[in-house]
């Protein structure tokens, strides 16, 4: 059995890893931009730039040697001038593709959002020189930082590259564009910044907070979110830990009459009961709850998490609207044991009601209820998002849902992944209980 576990485990590292693919995909590819999202679109570049580089946003996601800055915003030429529109003398043209055009006779400094922060920076370009009246194509002049280039002389399309550094104590024009005579046409510029090496990635940014046990800052609180998970699962367990031991000893116990007294008025009662505690929608049971028991009769209070009794409410409705599933699932359970042989032959040889069903039945069901129960403990850990959040207990349920109204990104990943992860580990607590509960089971 130890050697079947310890397999397992080796068999679960890649299930692990594929979470945490999982996770970075939908938090950081298809979840679209994570600092628009928190921030909203009327935020600073400067804003932006800072919620990027505190997350990792600001790198590459899988590898590369460049990420991205929000001082330059990348040209839209088929759409829009940009931020080249606030230059004076620059005009724009959407035709052949769009184009930005700087006229020969000034200097044109690039209307950058803010002076980047310190490091390597890398422009490309894709231009082209028309000639001026006399034909002769300009010499351009290219400034950035203490970077200085000629634009090589092209009346074609063509792209120039161009690498900078900004230092802390640099001063005037970041960087700026000469053109003595002539035009010159702009339809694409884009600024990168370097990254400390190739693998310097927003994937080896995450799993790098993983292996520190580190997920992250919370960007209302300014708090640790392990920090904040810690102080919200103690909470979360006294809500959801009596729920459930009460739900499934009530449930299975009404489950094991249901199947005895099978076809019978109480069987029927029961299963009626089931399918309206089903039907009833989880939000009425709290409205109900907190009016009439806590507002109208005051017999439990309706808000806040100052001692058990402010418990007491929310466990009994998470009881109430969970049993009719629960009671359904373990009836049929029951069911299945009651019309087997060896009940009808325990029967025979003059068991007892009470023994036949909690020696017998309960026993040979253990298996579907020990899958049931088992997969049912990852949901422990989350908490309750509603009763937590509407009876305003402090709990990884209420955490979780200001994550998601304030699009706190980091918070809704941590809740995500570690509650994956359980789930998965979760999957072998189950196979190691059908051992434990049925000894025809054997882990090979």
């Amino acid at each position: 059995m130890r050697a079947y576990i310890w397999r397992r485990i080796l068999y679960m590292i890649p299930m692990v890893f594929g979470i945490i693919l999982v996770t970075f995909f939908l938090f950081n590819v298809a979840g679209g931009d994570p600092a628009l999202m928190k921030l909203g679109k009327n935020a600073t570049a400067q804003s932006l730039e800072q919620y990027d580089a505190q997350r990792g946003y600001d790198k590459p996601l899988f590898a590369g040697r460049w990420g991205r800055t929000r001082a330059w915003t990348e040209m839209e030429p088929d759409r829009h001038a940009g931020s080249w529109r606030l230059v004076k003398g620059v005009a724009w043209t959407n035709t052949g593709g769009g184009r930005v055009v700087l006229p020969g006779g000034q200097s044109y400094g690039v209307p950058m959002a803010f002076r980047p922060r310190p490091g390597t920076y890398r422009w490309i370009m894709e231009y082209r020189l028309v000639p001026a009246d006399d034909g002769t194509l300009p010499s351009v002049e290219w400034v950035s930082g203490q970077a200085r280039m000629l634009l090589p002389q092209a009346t074609g399309w063509r792209s120039q590259a161009m690498v900078w550094q900004v230092v802390g104590d640099e001063t005037g024009m970041i960087s700026r564009l000469s053109v003595p005579a002539g035009t010159l046409e702009i339809r694409a510029m884009t600024l990168k910044r370097r990254n400390a090496h190739w693998l310097d990635s927003q994937l080896v940014f995450y799993l790098g907070q993983l292996a520190r046990g580190d997920f992250g800052v919370s960007h209302d609180t300014n708090e640790r979110i392990s920090r904040m998970m810690l102080r919200g699962i103690g909470p979360s367990l006294m809500l959801t830990v009596p729920i459930f031991f009460v739900g499934l000893v009530v449930s299975i116990s009404l489950a094991l009459l249901c199947a005895f007294f099978r076809n019978t008025w109480l069987d029927r009662f029961f299963v009626l009961v089931s399918v309206v505690l089903m039907s009833v929608n989880y939000l009425v049971w709290i409205i109900f709850g907190q009016y009439f028991l806590g507002y109208r009769l005051r017999w439990f209070p309706v808000w806040g998490f100052e001692s058990w009794r402010y418990l007491l409410l929310p466990v009994l409705i998470g009881v109430i609207s969970g049993l009719g599933g629960s009671l359904r699932f373990y009836r049929t359970v029951m069911l299945d044991e009651m019309y087997r042989d060896y009940v009808r032959t325990a029967f025979a040889k003059g068991a007892g009601r009470g023994r036949v069903l909690f020696v017998h039945v309960l026993r040979n069901a253990m298996i579907p209820v020990m899958t049931n129960v088992v997969m049912s403990i990852p949901f422990l850990y989350t908490g309750s998002l509603l009763l937590e959040r509407l009876f305003g207990i402090p709990g990884l349920g209420n955490m979780a849902y200001e994550g998601i109204m304030n699009s706190d990104v980091d918070v809704i990943r941590a809740v995500v992944f570690v509650g994956a992860v359980i789930y998965v580990f979760a999957n072998l607590l189950t196979d190691i209980s059908y051992a434990w509960v049925d000894p025809r089971v054997r882990l090979k």
